[in-house]
């Protein structure tokens, strides 16, 4: 995959991710601190995204290029910003289907199917891509 989209992929990714945090804790406004959020998220956004690029690119296994950065995701959040329970649900729901979302929507719209290449999603072009 190109630099340009990747980065466009983090960017989405990490913009989609601070939504969720922030809808998730709107009945906590002290938990939003800007510092934190933006700690975590680029834990799990960027850190994420970036290995498992690398893991896909030296040969990995998907369950643990993709697995180790899903469990990060699942996990850190709750634990970093002490959800409850029903926060935790609210957040399990919306992070698990976040990355499916994008990749459709990428897949579809755009062209990429890099987000997510085990997952086949034709595009509206046929096989060629925006960009």
């Amino acid at each position: 995959m190109a630099t340009f989209p990747f980065t466009i992929f983090i960017l989405v990714s990490l913009a989609v991710f601070l939504g969720i945090l922030r809808l998730t804790l709107r009945r906590r406004p002290e938990q939003l601190c800007r510092s934190k959020l933006a700690a975590v998220a680029f834990v799990v956004v960027v850190l994420g995204m970036i290995f498992a690029k690398w893991g896909a690119n030296f040969g990995l296994g998907w369950i643990v290029y993709y697995g180790a950065p899903a469990a990060v995701t699942l996990f850190m959040p709750p634990i970093a910003f002490r959800m409850g329970g029903r926060e935790v649900l609210e957040y399990v729901l919306m992070a698990s289907a976040n990355a499916p979302i994008i990749h459709v929507v990428f897949s579809v719209f755009l062209g990429w199917h890099e987000y997510m290449p085990f997952i086949p999603i034709p595009s509206i072009w046929g096989d060629g891509a925006i960009f």
